[in-house]
């Protein structure tokens, strides 16, 4: 009888630790794979910034560089040059 006293209280005492503890055990995990998500946002981010930041060296430092993107994005043309664009 004794025995299954302390059986069963063991067993309440487990089913009253794990409701205590999993919800924090789940928003722990869910945290981490939230800072894991943000972390390779954040590399991403980096990357994209070197990027820019490259371009921006290329356009202070090379004026041809600037003329060709001027070309590419603005659509600017030298004086007499003839633009050719395809019929669709």
């Amino acid at each position: 009888m004794e025995r299954k006293k302390l059986v069963v209280t063991a067993i309440i005492l487990i089913v009253v630790l794990i409701v205590i503890f999993l919800p924090g055990f789940s928003e722990n995990q869910k945290l981490r794979e939230q800072n894991e998500q943000l972390e390779r946002r954040m590399k991403l981010l980096e990357q994209y910034n070197d990027k820019l930041r490259e371009e921006l060296s290329m356009m202070a430092e090379d004026p041809t560089y600037v003329e060709k993107r001027a070309r590419e994005k603005l659509g600017i043309v030298k004086k007499g040059e003839i633009i050719y664009r395809p019929s669709e």
